[in-house]
């Protein structure tokens, strides 16, 4: 999927619920936010997000466990579950989503370039999936982007609208 049609799908799909998103974002370094804005219409669901591509930040901002960031590292599936809950609580949104990984060009902490988490937090819980790309630090980075929105319009589906 491209990256403003799922951009697109995500936005319509909150604006027809009356549902708000925030944003955690690490490898992706803004382009979450950058992508969904320039959708017409954000402004009734965005409402904010966090660069936290420092692994301190990830704690102090989002609420990230100290102790799971000791022992795992930033790259986890746990930490971007951690990140997407953070977003949500701490930007008072209805779904937070969250990107973690490595986009290169080098591994980072042991972990491979391409091995990325998204995680989008919601009313009945939290999903994370776990991706192995391929490609540059930009397909890296866009991928990463086109999954987590995916990922928010497939929770979308799969839970019920408020009444």
């Amino acid at each position: 999927m491209d990256i403003s049609v799922a951009a697109a799908a995500a936005v319509h799909a909150l604006v027809e619920r009356r549902q708000t998103m925030a944003t955690a974002e690490s490898l992706t370094g803004g382009l979450v936010a950058a992508t969904i804005v320039e959708i017409p219409g954000v402004s009734a669901v965005y409402r904010g997000g966090m660069v936290v591509y420092a692994t301190d930040l990830k704690a102090r901002l989002t609420g990230v466990p100290e102790g799971l960031l000791e022992e795992r590292g930033p790259v986890d599936g746990d930490v971007a579950a951690a990140l997407a809950e953070g977003a949500r609580e701490r930007c008072g949104a209805d779904w937070g989503l969250a990107t973690t990984g490595v986009a290169g060009p080098e591994p980072q902490d042991g972990k491979p370039v391409g091995l990325v988490f998204v995680a989008v937090a919601g009313p009945s819980g939290t999903e994370v999936r776990e991706l192995k790309l391929d490609g540059n630090r930009a397909a890296i980075r866009t991928e990463s982007v086109t999954a987590v929105l995916q990922l928010l319009t497939d929770s979308l589906r799969a839970t019920p609208a408020p009444a």
